[in-house]
């Protein structure tokens, strides 16, 4: 059942979405309207790797839109976790540095504690934390809709032949003339057999505008809100690619870097950054265009610090300020709630991540077993403890 090939949205093929409430019919009572979140994590990108952060050899101009409408921090970092654990640690609201990179069956992620009370949940990219065979499938541990990968090798290939796929009332039953769900690998013909078509990053853009396109809060479905994670290779080297060519950089093109003196690889981080930036203004653009950017909180961050591998040397840019600099990038956008063009030299890290999401969802959480909330510095009010340990 080739799904990917009509348009890569989460929602895709779905059923269309409920009939709007008769006049006489009251919707169910409830809280006030809640805002929805996206969190787009990125893999190796550094501190430095931003011009709003000091990157001067490239710029980031829509990452800098974002942090001059909302915070910029310039002390988030993930306690020197890898990628798993650091993603485990935003997942679970627990520190980086104590964080396990797997799940447990009894692990409640922000995904399964949102969607309990009432969020549309999503997760584009990289899922590192088991199959359905394992009982911790995306699907399993809270996100109604998937698109990505189950292993960090596959999800280091930018030209991938296939994607995993989670999508509910998907696909028609011409017996049954009712929609059933779709699970499974997805094939892409475009990059069959060693082709080079579709660049992956692409597909995860494009789903993620479709997933807002489809589930943005409306009438029709109560105003439900989402929660959207988008977990983003770039710009992480594909290893595989890096023992075979010695540059583990995959892009289309390095343009607008083609004749810079630079090493080749160099010139494809470049890319690969110009390109994320600009799927980030488009992203930010679709907000605005729905009038959704006053009640959905963007998050941007990465997950990891650039690594010596695949053909890349971090100092090069530098994407971190010294050797021992272990800060990540971090943006914070929610217009006319987080003060516009603020930096803030909070240190906080992604464990912080599920108490804030769950106090701005108005939802509760155990206050005793995950990391502090940073609210109150997210709306630039000072902090009544700290938000993360020493």
């Amino acid at each position: 059942m080739w799904l990917l090939g009509v348009a890569l949205t989460l929602s895709a093929g779905a059923a269309p979405p409920a009939p709007a409430a008769a006049p006489d019919t009251q919707p169910p009572a409830g809280r006030p309207r809640r805002a929805s979140f996206i969190v787009i994590q990125c893999d190796s990108l550094g501190y430095l790797d931003l011009s709003c952060n000091g990157q001067k050899k490239f710029t980031t101009p829509n990452l800098d839109r974002m942090a001059a409408a909302g915070l910029l921090f310039t002390n988030f970092d993930a306690r020197g976790a890898d990628g798993p654990a650091a993603r485990a640690a935003l997942l679970l609201g627990r520190d980086p540095a104590r964080a396990n990179a797997w799940l447990t069956p009894d692990d409640q992620t922000v995904a399964q504690r949102l969607k309990a009370d009432g969020y549309h949940t999503g997760l584009i990219g990289e899922w590192n934390f088991g199959g359905p065979e394992t009982g911790n499938a995306p699907w399993q541990k809270g996100f109604d809709e998937f698109a990505g990968y189950l292993t960090p090798e596959d999800a280091e290939n930018y030209y991938a032949p296939f994607m995993w796929r989670y999508a509910p009332l998907s696909i028609l039953n011409t017996n049954t003339l009712k929609f059933e769900t779709y699970v499974g690998r997805e094939g892409l013909p475009a990059n069959a057999n060693g082709k080079q078509g579709m660049y992956i990053p692409d597909l995860y853009a494009k789903a993620a505008l479709a997933f807002i396109k489809s589930n943005h809060p409306r009438k029709d479905n109560h105003y439900q809100p989402f929660f959207l994670w988008l977990n983003h290779p770039v710009p992480r080297p594909n290893q595989a690619e890096a023992a075979r060519t010695g540059d583990g950089l995959q892009v289309p093109s390095d343009a607008p870097f083609s004749e810079e003196a630079w090493p080749r690889p160099e010139r494809n981080k470049a890319a690969m950054i110009t390109r994320l930036d600009a799927d980030i203004g488009r992203l930010l653009d679709a907000l605005q265009t729905k009038d959704l950017s006053n009640n959905v909180a963007v998050f941007f961050t990465s997950a990891t610090l650039p690594r010596k591998t695949g053909g890349l040397d971090p100092a090069f840019f530098p994407s971190v300020a010294a050797t021992n600099d272990v800060r990540l990038p971090m943006i914070a956008w929610w217009p006319l709630h987080f003060p516009a063009g603020r930096v803030s030299t909070l240190h906080w890290t992604p464990g912080n991540f599920l108490a804030t999401a769950a106090q701005i969802a108005m939802t509760e959480y155990p206050t005793n077993e995950v990391e502090p909330s940073v609210l109150r510095a997210l709306y630039g009010l000072p902090l009544t403890n700290a938000p993360a340990k020493n």
